[in-house]
């Protein structure tokens, strides 16, 4: 078996595995875990390895922290990826384990981006993690309360890793460069557009180191400067896939900073989206959500500001259409505020979901025909129109023996002040209709 922290690598292996750290002395970041009398140090110290479930975004170190974990327990590494694995490979994998055992040697198995197994496929691990043929450790980037099985979930310790720090970034800049390109010059703002680009994942920025180094000796550049790098790099996206975890934070991290009314962190989110190749279109509908559920009739306007908005996007595309996303945002995150329609919605739903089918009021009944008339299907319906304030005062219009539920309760701001007052004015008509003697009972 090679020796996979070997320092003398070819030189045409990865920077990425040439810098890959052979100590945890070596390991960029992560102080909360590796730090003195921190988890994840004391877990190596112990001597005594245990099942564990790396989680954090890519490029912080989750491979090299179980490849480090074999080298110190002197124990065999057997590396799975769940995007290229199956029954067959787990299956190979535990026989390798079983070999290993029987020469008097302990194995660690890692489960590179374990999200990616169906239920099925984590529990084949279960019997042999209790058997303590394997020490398991998965590597995860979504969040394994939701992506790992509760069963393989509770035998093992989660540890979080975190994306790498911008000072933590520029050490490993450095170090990158003096490998791969130590000849090279780059300027300030060219290595802070480079780090940037990583956000935060020390394989990417080591890739990119590899890249603009290629690409200043082909263009024969030197020293590199931002521009250089803007023009010899296609766009990385920021971190988050469409599917992924990230991508519902950063969206949540809009939605409640609209909600709380602060119109930068709305366009911070935004921008970040919209950097890290979020779909415009989706972001429009987002917006619209936010629009209905947290301003509602506090200010109609942010609805249909948010409609024009998609439909500006739809007719310019980007970049010229994202302006009328980010207007429609700061609109929102400007607006009144208010959840009473949302609430009330709710309300009236989980009613009508517990509630039994109630017949519709003969009085609100339609009748197109001579029967249901003769049978008196809308017979007392008082018409609106014809009464003052184009009101019926103290009619009712919810089924027979349904109390008045309330749940529209409009908040003190922006219209809906005005409709909570039109809306008191209609219940003191209500009460003073419902105080008078009914014509029909008075006795002649």
């Amino acid at each position: 078996m090679s020796d996979l922290f070997e320092s003398q690598s070819p030189p045409n292996v990865p920077l990425a595995e040439r810098m890959r750290p052979a100590t945890l002395d070596e390991v960029a970041g992560q102080r909360h875990l590796l730090g003195a009398g921190k988890p994840l140090r004391l877990a190596f110290e112990s001597g005594k390895p245990h099942s564990m479930i790396l989680w954090g975004p890519p490029g912080v170190g989750k491979t090299t922290l179980a490849r480090l974990m074999a080298k110190g327990f002197d124990a065999d590494f057997v590396s799975l990826s769940a995007v290229f694995s199956g029954v067959k490979e787990i299956r190979e994998a535990i026989q390798q384990a079983q070999a290993a055992k029987a020469r008097g040697r302990h194995t660690i198995l890692f489960v590179d981006e374990v999200h990616r197994f169906n239920k099925s496929q984590q529990d084949a691990f279960l019997p042999f993690v209790e058997q303590g043929l394997v020490t398991f450790i998965g590597a995860t980037t979504e969040n394994p309360s939701f992506e790992v099985n509760s069963a393989l979930l509770s035998r093992a310790a989660v540890y979080v890793l975190e994306s790498l720090d911008a000072e933590t970034m520029g050490a490993l800049f450095e170090r990158a460069r003096l490998i791969a390109c130590p000849e090279l010059e780059v300027e300030e703002a060219a290595r802070e557009r480079l780090i940037g680009f990583a956000d935060g994942d020390g394989r990417r920025l080591m890739n990119l180191v590899e890249q603009i180094q290629v690409a200043a000796d082909t263009a024969g550049v030197n020293p590199v400067g931002a521009e250089f790098v803007d023009q010899a790099l296609s766009r990385n996206l920021r971190r988050f896939d469409k599917g992924g975890e990230a991508f519902y934070d950063q969206i949540s991290a809009l939605h409640k900073s609209v909600r709380g009314s602060s119109p930068d962190a709305a366009l911070y989110w935004l921008c970040r989206m919209l950097d890290g190749g979020a779909d415009p279109h989706y972001i429009g509908r987002r917006l619209l959500r936010m629009a209905i559920e947290d301003i509602g009739l506090a200010d109609p306007r942010a609805q249909e500001i948010c409609l024009n908005a998609c439909a500006t996007y739809e007719r310019l595309g980007s970049p010229e259409g994202e302006l009328a996303l980010a207007q429609a945002a700061v609109f929102l995150a400007c607006a009144a505020k208010s959840n009473a329609v949302y609430k009330a919605y709710n309300a009236a739903r989980k009613h009508v979901a517990e509630s039994g089918s109630q017949p519709v009021p003969l009085h609100l009944r339609n009748a197109p025909t001579r029967l249901m008339k003769s049978l008196g299907y809308g017979k007392t319906y008082r018409y609106a129109h014809d009464e003052p304030e184009a009101y019926a005062a103290g009619e009712n219009y919810l089924p027979d023996g349904m109390a008045a539920p309330a749940w529209y309760q409009p908040v003190a701001r922006g219209m809906e002040a005005r409709i909570a007052e039109k809306l008191a004015h209609l219940r003191r008509l209500d009460e003073a209709a419902n105080t008078q003697p009914d014509p029909a009972q008075t006795p002649r």
